[in-house]
């Protein structure tokens, strides 16, 4: 995994902005999911680069070794600042889960700065889960990080990784041993009564019509019912969407099925 001597960073007007850049050609920008950082996608930096792309892969506010907010901010800001900073716009934005909706987000508020998006488990940050088990779960999940309780909070987080249909026994070791160190290495940068400076950008689902640059949407089929309706909608809202499914796969198919989910971006990509 990288380190951060590997890392460049963005001085925004609020702290110091990680990330990694790799390549060269049209700028790609990958945004990885809540509670982890940039090394989420370390199976597809390589093929990436190697298909002639500048890769710009980010750690966000608050995640990685980016610095935490000290004050009011929004992602999608951030990334537009990051990117004027970097002359890397218009790119496509990849995004999984938060790092999706920061992605689309980050489209209807500058679109200038997006030629393409590539959602995966994640659609705007207007999305709520509604089916039964994702609901449960969310619960959970906010009651551990509430209370402090690290290690429930982390059997909770990995859970998700498996989706709702499954144990994390039935995921490979190395993916769970990946993403514990990332959640473990962001959630040691916060403390459970900080205040959460995000500012949720609001109605944004009344503006994805707009989106006019390509859009594809990838989920496990096995990830949650509602979040999958979503995606398809998003696609047929968007001018120019599809949407896609990887069988056997939950949250992260770009790390249980790294091949095939590559071999779907790099398809997207040449058809820009």
């Amino acid at each position: 995994m990288t380190t951060a001597s590997d890392l460049r960073f963005f001085p925004s007007s609020d702290g110091d902005l990680a990330y990694l850049d790799t390549g060269s050609g049209d700028p790609v920008v990958l945004l990885h999911s809540g509670f982890v950082d940039h090394r989420l996608f370390e199976d597809q930096i390589p093929s990436l680069a190697a298909a002639d792309h500048r890769v710009i892969a980010v750690d966000v506010r608050g995640h990685g070794w980016s610095a935490n907010a000290g004050e009011p901010f929004r992602w999608a800001d951030d990334l537009a600042g990051m990117l004027r900073h970097l002359d890397a716009g218009p790119a496509v934005l990849v995004g999984v889960s938060m790092g999706g909706a920061i992605a689309s987000d980050t489209a209807v508020e500058y679109p200038e700065l997006v030629r393409g998006l590539v959602l995966s488990g994640a659609t705007t940050s207007d999305f709520q889960y509604s089916d039964e088990a994702a609901l449960r779960f969310q619960a959970e999940f906010d009651r551990t990080l509430r209370a402090g309780d690290v290690e429930g909070w982390l059997a909770v987080f990995l859970q998700g990784a498996a989706g709702h249909f499954r144990r994390t026994d039935d995921l490979e070791p190395a993916m769970l041993d990946r993403l514990r160190e990332m959640a473990l290495h962001t959630i040691a940068k916060h403390t459970p009564d900080e205040p959460d400076r995000h500012v949720p950008m609001t109605d944004t689902w009344p503006r994805v019509p707009k989106i006019d640059v390509p859009v594809l949407t990838v989920n496990g089929a096995l990830d949650s019912p509602s979040l999958i309706a979503d995606a398809e909608r998003f696609a047929r809202t968007v001018r120019d969407g599809r949407s896609v499914l990887i069988e056997g796969t939950s949250h992260y198919p770009n790390l249980e099925k790294p091949g095939e989910f590559n071999a779907i971006l790099l398809d997207f990509l040449r058809g820009l």
